[in-house]
């Protein structure tokens, strides 16, 4: 059993004080993780417009996203101007390569891509994509290996694009283990490896016990569990230690994506299942996100 912790920064907030108290928690508990960072700008005030989606508002009701975010993150992009994430912060970036944590691109604009990628044609998905590695490249100095769509959310013309950019892989869906996509007999070349664990956002207000559910939601093989630098960097960071300590308590090995995908990828592509990806509904979230079908 193996767990990769993978970090979603989403805001400003997030990259300003929540990575640093995860990275002092990480480095306290010897512990390395996947980081994925949004290179935009903080437009996370526009998520408002999901308010007709099924379930946003019940999400908003279970979480409390003022507790979460805070009132500037919440008016970011629309009554507030909206701040640059990773591009503003290159410091936090090269402190978290220096302490043995990969880094990846998270999108460009989280909330542009999130609510609109589905109507986005190649061209422009391709200028958001590109827009971060460039970021990355300029920021970091080095070209970024890994992605991880917004949102959990991709289509065909993503995926396109994504083996455009020769990435190592990518972590853009829901799932239970490593594949590489398939649609409409057309095969992909950028390894998905999938979130398994729910999400500490996804179980607020649901579970009582929500490190409980999460221990025995693990399986044999790599389990991936996504947390928020603005979540439980912030206010769940106590929540998310008892969590840690209690996965090293019990032996699970900690890696990070990026090891998990050279380890995978080094037993020959043939070897690695071939599997769509389909829309699908998970409990606690709203709209669709992308998920692991079964094997071709």
């Amino acid at each position: 059993m193996q767990l990769a912790i993978r970090v979603d920064v989403d805001t400003r907030i997030g990259l300003r004080e929540g990575v640093p108290r995860l990275l002092d928690l990480f480095r306290r508990h010897l512990v390395r993780a996947s980081f994925f960072v949004c290179f935009g700008p903080d437009n996370s005030g526009k998520a408002l417009r999901r308010l007709w989606q099924p379930g946003f508002l019940l999400k908003m009701w279970h979480t409390n996203p003022l507790r979460l975010y805070g009132l500037r993150t919440l008016l970011s992009g629309t009554l507030l101007p909206s701040h640059p994430v990773g591009e503003a912060a290159p410091e936090l970036l090269r402190a978290i390569i220096a302490e043995g944590h990969e880094l990846g691109i998270h999108g460009y604009d989280h909330v542009r891509w999130q609510d609109h990628v589905e109507g986005m044609e190649e061209k422009e998905i391709e200028a958001e994509l590109f827009q971060a590695r460039t970021a990355y490249e300029h920021l970091v100095g080095v070209c970024p290996v890994s992605s991880a769509a917004p949102g959990w959310r991709c289509t065909p013309s993503t995926l396109t694009v994504q083996d455009r950019m020769g990435l190592l892989y990518a972590s853009d869906v829901r799932g239970t283990s490593p594949f590489l996509p398939v649609h409409n007999g057309r095969f992909f070349n950028t390894l998905q490896i999938p979130t398994t664990l729910p999400t500490l956002d996804e179980l607020l207000g649901r579970e009582r016990k929500i490190n409980d559910h999460l221990l025995s939601s693990l399986r044999n093989g790599l389990n991936v569990h996504t947390i928020h630098a603005e979540v439980e960097g912030r206010p769940h960071l106590l929540l998310f230690e008892e969590f840690l300590r209690e996965i090293l308590e019990r032996g699970i090995h900690v890696v990070r994506l990026c090891e998990f995908a050279e380890m995978t990828l080094s037993k020959g592509m043939q070897n690695v299942p071939r599997m769509p990806i389909r829309r699908g509904k998970i409990l606690g979230r709203s709209g669709w996100v992308a998920c692991q079908g079964l094997a071709v």
